[in-house]
């Protein structure tokens, strides 16, 4: 991603904005000094010239009383962090600056910040919250009426839309090109040289060489576009001249070159050269992604150690990821080899390439997830603890019990979700386990319930229900066990907000039930056996990675039994019944 062009698409919005000072101050030497240094060392990326620089611009237009122009310096700050992949210090600075506008009031430049959090988002892989950034911005520039830069706005949902659904990106690109034809008609050449590369690539060929028949009597007019050498690239592959568009390809479109080279190569059915140019620009997106990671963690402990809190929880958490991380590295570097070795002929290569696009797809949802689930409790221990560390700001003892409260269930998820990610990458290869300990049942399940008494939603109940008496035992792993049987109560509290959770016991002489009934709404029956699937969540805005059910029918199968939806089960709520082989002592 090509951060330099926000930067542009920032000075543009800035020379339409509004002078409020009773002179044109960009005229003047200082102003344009102060700009000119600041863009400079932008441009060199070097942060020891430009946060000075922007300091001393910034305080500059506060003087002129021009707060659009200072907003869209607050913008530039953003995209440099950016642009040093320092993504963790950006978002915190588009955080700070959305509440900073909410503060002051200054509605007017509001849409800057939701821009900035879309350009963050898109960059980390969220595509839809991106997106939902940016129809934001729209909303907001239309209620302002800054109709001549909505343009540039609907194409950068184009951008993130276009391979998801080539509709909704017709549909914007049309609505742009109308709003640019009544307010800023400068920009229609361009967009309508986007819609023909969006022809290109969904393989309407036709379409796409009209639009480049248009394209070329736009230049001869003496019009420009940003898309002009994509679009000269695609038709010389659709003219049979593969190699030259790859080389024009590899001169002229710089970073979006590697896109460009894989879509040529493939649709020219060059599949193991389109194999090794995917494989390449996988490699420098991981590159990137490691990096932005890095940097990322790092802010986060920085931030952790400010307040000096939970520090040995801290870095077991910091170490499982790190090891979750590598552990992913290993395993796709280790089949990214198998692929390559075993791949030997056309049929295969186009095999490989496909699996390589899944892989590519699977990881980004792993890290993404990983990074919300793991931010929100972030957040939530990171404000209260700047509660807490400001006398003025402490509360009562009633607040500030509730705030630890909140803090020790933040801890608790980040806890249970790298626990989850070790368990199940530990079990997922491993067979029986010793089953060589004599366990009271009740005993153990009626502490297990206890423990969980602080982590159920106010007005929720904890049941136990047993048919056996306190005395019974028998013969299991008591620490695999009880790992199971949490992870199912730990679902149930987390899908139930009133009414019971209930734990119940039975034995029948050769097989001991474990269920686990609560009062939530409910799982559909057909939906009983892909809740067991890795990452799989009915309800996207619970919390979790989608991996405790996993884990659960792991561990029941190394003590040699199963767990299973209970789908007879009338509720409400849901009923999941863990079978074990029962040795009576």
């Amino acid at each position: 991603m090509n951060i330099k062009k926000i930067l542009l698409a920032l000075t543009a919005l800035w020379c339409t904005g509004h002078v409020t000072a009773a002179d044109d101050y960009t005229k003047s030497p200082e102003f344009l000094a102060l700009r000119d240094s600041m863009h400079h060392a932008f441009n060199d990326g070097d942060s020891a010239r430009f946060f000075p620089a922007l300091t001393r611009l910034q305080e500059y237009l506060l003087a002129q009383n021009d707060l659009h122009a200072y907003y869209t310096q607050r913008c530039n700050e953003i995209v440099f962090l950016m642009n040093r992949q320092r993504i963790f210090e950006a978002y915190k600075a588009a955080r700070a600056l959305s509440a900073e506008l909410r503060e002051k009031k200054v509605e007017k430049e509001m849409y800057m910040a939701s821009n900035m959090l879309g350009h963050i988002n898109r960059y980390c892989g969220n595509k839809e919250e991106a997106k939902e950034n940016w129809r934001t911005v729209l909303k907001m520039m239309e209620k302002e009426g800054y109709y001549a830069n909505m343009p540039p706005i609907l194409l950068n949902i184009v951008n993130v839309a276009i391979d998801d659904s080539p509709e909704e990106a017709d549909s914007l690109l049309e609505k742009a090109k109308e709003i640019s034809k009544k307010y800023s008609p400068e920009r229609v050449f361009d967009i309508e040289t986007r819609q023909s590369l969006s022809y290109y690539h969904r393989g309407d060929y036709d379409r796409f060489l009209e639009g480049y028949k248009a394209y070329k009597e736009g230049v001869k007019e003496g019009k420009s576009s940003v898309h002009g050498r994509s679009m000269e690239v695609y038709y010389l592959a659709l003219q049979g001249k593969t190699d030259e568009a790859v080389k024009l390809a590899q001169t002229e479109l710089g970073e979006d070159s590697r896109d460009a080279i894989v879509m040529v190569l493939e649709k020219a059915g060059r599949w193991e050269e389109a194999y090794k140019a995917l494989k390449k620009q996988m490699a420098a997106t991981d590159s990137i992604d490691n990096v932005v990671l890095s940097r990322s963690m790092e802010g986060i402990r920085i931030e952790l150690r400010h307040y000096d809190l939970e520090r040995r929880i801290t870095r077991a958490r910091t170490i499982g990821l790190t090891i979750s991380v590598i552990l992913l590295a290993l395993l796709v570097t280790a089949l990214s080899y198998i692929v390559f070795t075993r791949r030997k002929h056309l049929k295969e290569l186009k095999q490989a390439y496909n699996h390589a696009l899944e892989s590519d797809r699977l990881k980004t949802a792993f890290i993404q997830n990983v990074s919300h689930e793991i931010r929100t409790p972030l957040n939530i221990i990171s404000g209260f603890a700047q509660v807490i560390s400001d006398p003025e700001m402490a509360g009562s003892a009633k607040d500030r019990q509730h705030m630890s409260q909140m803090m020790q269930k933040s801890c608790h998820q980040i806890t249970s979700i790298i626990d989850e990610m070790l368990e199940l990458s530990i079990n997922e290869s491993g067979g029986a386990i010793p089953r060589d300990e004599s366990v009271l049942l009740n005993s153990m399940l009626r502490d297990l319930l206890q423990e969980n008494q602080g982590l159920v939603s106010p007005g929720v109940e904890l049941r136990y229900d047993s048919t056996l008496h306190d005395e019974y035992a028998f013969m299991t792993n008591k620490m695999v066990l009880m790992r199971a049987v949490n992870t199912l109560i730990d679902n149930a509290i987390k899908n139930t907000t009133e009414g019971t959770i209930t734990l119940k016991t039975s034995a029948d002489g050769e097989r001991l039930q474990l269920a686990v009934e609560d009062t939530g709404k409910g799982i559909p029956a057909e939906d009983a056996e892909r809740i067991f699937e890795r990452f799989v969540k009915l309800d996207a805005f619970k919390e979790g990675l989608g991996l405790g059910l996993p884990l659960c029918r792991k561990l029941a199968e190394r003590l040699g039994g199963q767990v299973s939806l209970d789908t007879t089960y009338k509720g409400p709520g849901a009923r999941f019944v863990i079978s074990l082989p029962l040795e009576e002592k």
